[in-house]
């Protein structure tokens, strides 16, 4: 009888699970992707982003409702794509509804992962990292209100009166990238 740990060395650090903690991570995660935290769009959502992993085709889109003095009052995802990427969104929104901006740019790739819970193979961290990575430049993306309607005294005999952005106070959305991608900072 060949044992597969016998022919590949083991390359990671971190022991393996025992067989009941790894079917506890497992309820988790399947709990997160059968009834996930905040699905679905935010009604009052200021800013959002969305993307996908192009290798697998999972797709996140993020909605944020920040308020006036930086604190994600709520935050929501939907999006389509596997039980990892999907868990993992689910995870997050739990994580940063209600925390400051701060503290949502500073969470790390790793505590992200650390979040799952699980060992992942490399492509699979990608599907765990694409709402972290959606998020992160979610941040930094404020969406256009729509302007409301103008109302009959707005109207002179030019045509209607222009509201200004309702935005208009915010700086340009520029996320930090580090490279040609358009990707996130990575944290040391």
């Amino acid at each position: 009888m060949i044992l597969y740990n016998s022919i590949l060395p083991l390359t990671r650090s971190r022991p393996p699970l025992a067989p009941d903690e790894d079917d506890i991570y497992q309820e988790h995660i399947l709990d997160h992707f059968e009834s996930p935290f905040h699905r679905g769009r935010c009604p009052h959502a200021t800013h959002a982003h969305e993307d996908d992993n192009p290798l697998c085709g999972d797709f996140v889109h993020i909605d944020l409702a920040i308020d006036e003095h930086g604190r994600i009052r709520e935050a929501w995802f939907d999006g389509d794509g596997c039980c990892i990427s999907l868990a993992s969104a689910s995870m997050l929104m739990q994580r940063i509804n209600g925390s400051t901006v701060a503290d949502a740019q500073n969470l790390s790739a790793e505590e992200m992962l650390s979040l799952l819970g699980v060992r992942l193979t490399p492509n699979r961290q990608k599907c765990c990292l694409l709402p972290w990575r959606v998020m992160k430049i979610a941040l930094f993306s404020p969406i256009s209100q729509p302007a409301a309607a103008p109302s009959t005294a707005d109207h002179d005999q030019h045509g209607p009166a222009h509201a200004p952005s309702t935005n208009a106070h915010l700086p340009p959305a520029t996320p930090p990238t580090d490279d040609q991608h358009g990707r996130p900072p990575s944290r040391p």
